[in-house]
């Protein structure tokens, strides 16, 4: 009898082996440039929250830099200038700023570059979301900075059910703490409503609310929080539910179609032109030496591998909030926990 026990359990451990080795990520060998933007001698990166390039390489960044300043109104005061917007050419050299002084910049979240050069920043704290056309002129507004009084919400609103918190998957054209926008090929425009509600609102290319879906809740097609967004050749939006430790798929209307729930607690998302998904698995905040891996999927949701963990050392990150994903093996990362840009070569 102990014999066949123990053939049992040989063949059992041979059944289970090839399964625990499919389970393994490859680790991804990469490189990180050190500083690779030269900044003026009076200016410096806080809590990087953003980077983008266009189309010639040229580099952006939205990083909460700069000194909030209180300005009077007729009935409410304007807290703004806590952020700025800034360009460097493919280099890594200074060009200029944008937005400076703007009522929209107060808390960085985002910035993301569009098909045309247009240039969208990501507001956390003004609610708003900004674009700007190549030359750096205000092009759209969508959201809008809260009122001294609450706007109530349209009488037709539903309210939110189960476990949500007031407000959640409200369908309107107004944001609570928006985290991210990204376009499909038609140029409508989905915005990551994310903190404050857990939805996705979509716009036509005009700016022309179409609809929202999501609300709070961890069921399929519902989010705990809305970290980041991205849009592949075929219109499917991918969403970081980094609360719920999961990115959920769906299609151009909002219907749900799967989910990926390999990889840590994603925030940061990028879909390059060969069509690779990057996902940040960014340090929780409360424990900040933890996660902070980048991992590169195939848009089933395999796993390709990756690379990075969390510290502060180069090719180390703290709370990894955005990837430029332009070139497949080439990207550049924004890190609000440790304030700088890196720039890594995949090998």
């Amino acid at each position: 009898m102990k014999s066949v026990l123990q053939l049992v359990l040989a063949a059992t451990c041979l059944a289970v082996a090839p399964a625990a080795a499919q389970t393994a990520v490859p680790e991804i060998a990469y490189d990180s440039a050190a500083n690779p933007l030269a900044l003026p001698d009076d200016i410096y990166l806080g809590e990087t929250a953003g980077i983008a390039t266009n189309s010639k390489g040229d580099i952006f960044v939205y990083t909460r830099t700069g000194h909030p300043t209180l300005t009077l109104g007729t009935t409410r005061g304007f807290v703004h200038n806590g952020s700025r917007l800034f360009q460097f050419d493919r280099d890594g050299k200074f060009v200029r700023e944008i937005g400076q002084n703007s009522y929209g910049f107060m808390v960085a979240e985002q910035v993301r570059i569009d098909p045309q050069d247009n240039i969208w920043v990501v507001d956390q704290m003004t609610n708003s979301v900004i674009k700007f056309d190549p030359e750096g002129r205000v092009a759209m507004l969508l959201g809008r900075k809260a009122e001294g009084v609450p706007i109530p919400a349209p009488a037709t609103a539903p309210e939110p059910a189960g476990n949500a918190l007031p407000g959640a998957g409200r369908p309107t054209d107004l944001f609570d703490r928006p985290t991210d926008v990204a376009w499909d090929a038609d140029g409508n425009i989905y915005v990551a409503d994310g903190i404050g509600n857990a939805r996705v609102a979509k716009f036509d290319k005009n700016g022309v609310f179409i609809k929202s879906w999501g609300s709070r809740g961890n069921e399929p097609g519902k989010f705990a929080t809305v970290r980041g967004i991205a849009i592949d050749a075929q219109g499917n939006v991918y969403v970081a539910d980094g609360g719920n430790k999961r990115i959920e798929v769906f299609d151009r209307d909002g219907n749900f179609k799967t989910q990926f729930s390999n990889v840590g607690s994603p925030r940061a998302l990028c879909i390059t032109p060969q069509q690779a998904l990057y996902s940040s698995n960014s340090n929780p905040p409360n424990d900040i030496d933890t996660g902070g891996e980048v991992y590169k999927l195939a848009l089933d949701g395999t796993i390709v591998g990756k690379f990075g963990r969390a510290g502060k050392a180069p090719k180390e990150f703290g709370t990894l909030n955005a990837i430029d994903c332009r070139g497949e093996n080439n990207l550049y990362v924004a890190e609000i926990g440790n304030m700088r840009v890196q720039k890594l070569t995949l090998h």
